[in-house]
């Protein structure tokens, strides 16, 4: 899928035309066709910075071909997957006259770029609108980096309580997305220090201090991600625990129940045998054999309970 916008007195508008200058193409898993209509129509001087931000296990860096740039970086993305939270190369393309992103799948991170929301963007400022990005992405990190603690807290809460291997395998999956963050994270940051380092891209005042902003963003969110991941491997492990310790307490009741169960059971064997046994000429024997049977019962309960066995 491709879509092609400009900005015009402050207003995205979605113009259907690659080859106008000062253009934003967003291309979404294009197709062959696609991707070679787009080669042509902005001049790029191979199809191979498309194909790159296509790969899915392509990592963050900066590719530059004859005043062409090409910057990938991974950006968080939700799936409806067991890891809900993953990440994904984006492919920002900069042209002398055209703006170019590059994703498998329809980014989370362009939806407000796309919608207009973003204020003070416009696709002709290609250096601004790349850090824009950049910091977007941070936000997004951190946004979606709080929904994980509370995630985490809710399985902790429900963990206190459970046998089950549910709690743990959730709590597994959002350990991985807090793996999958940190290593996009720290390679996202080295890709911003070296753009302000390297002076790839002409930068203003103003740039300068957007990015250093979205470098700051960017750091706060690998604490952030570095923090929640160690908390979690913590809480598998104590978690592992206590579900094993659950898990011995039933086993503790049920073990105690068995013994005053069997206390009558006993007591009924030894009446049961055929020979002469007390009170077997009584008119009573069968009301006494079942008081002693609840009198043994109330004991075992009683000396059980004391050695806090229920």
């Amino acid at each position: 899928m491709i879509a092609v916008y400009n900005t015009r007195n402050n207003t995205m508008i979605e113009t259907g035309r690659p080859e106008e200058k000062g253009s934003w193409i967003n291309m979404v898993n294009p197709t062959e066709e696609e991707i070679a209509n787009i080669t042509k129509a902005i001049n790029l001087e191979g199809d191979y910075f498309i194909k790159d931000a296509l790969d899915d296990e392509e990592r963050p860096h900066i590719e530059i071909e004859n005043n062409q740039i090409l910057v990938i970086i991974n950006v968080p993305i939700i799936q409806n997957s067991r890891v809900i939270y993953e990440t994904i190369p984006l492919g920002i393309i900069l042209t002398e006259e055209h703006f170019v992103t590059v994703c498998l799948q329809e980014a989370e991170v362009l939806k407000e770029f796309v919608s207009g929301k973003v204020r003070s963007m416009e696709t002709y400022k290609k250096t601004r609108f790349l850090f824009q990005i950049l910091y977007k992405s941070a936000s997004l990190y951190l946004s979606f980096l709080r929904d994980i603690d509370k995630k985490t807290n809710e399985i902790e809460l429900a963990l206190h309580k459970s046998m089950k291997n549910k709690e743990l395998i959730g709590l597994l999956n959002l350990q991985k997305s807090l793996v999958y963050f940190t290593t996009s994270l720290k390679s996202n940051e080295r890709v911003m220090e070296k753009l302000l380092r390297t002076k790839v891209l002409k930068l203003y005042e103003e740039d300068e201090d957007l990015l250093e902003d979205v470098i700051i963003e960017n750091k706060q969110a690998v604490e952030m991600a570095e923090t929640y991941s160690n908390i979690s491997s913590s809480m598998m492990d104590a978690f592992a625990s206590i579900i094993s310790n659950n898990l011995n307490m039933v086993m503790k009741f049920l073990a105690s129940i068995t013994i005053i169960l069997a206390l009558p059971t006993m007591l009924a064997s030894f009446f049961g045998m055929n020979v002469k046994v007390p009170f077997q000429t009584s008119d009573y024997g069968f009301a006494i054999v079942v008081g002693m049977s609840a009198v043994l019962c109330f004991v075992g309960v009683v000396f059980l309970a004391k050695k806090e066995m229920f």
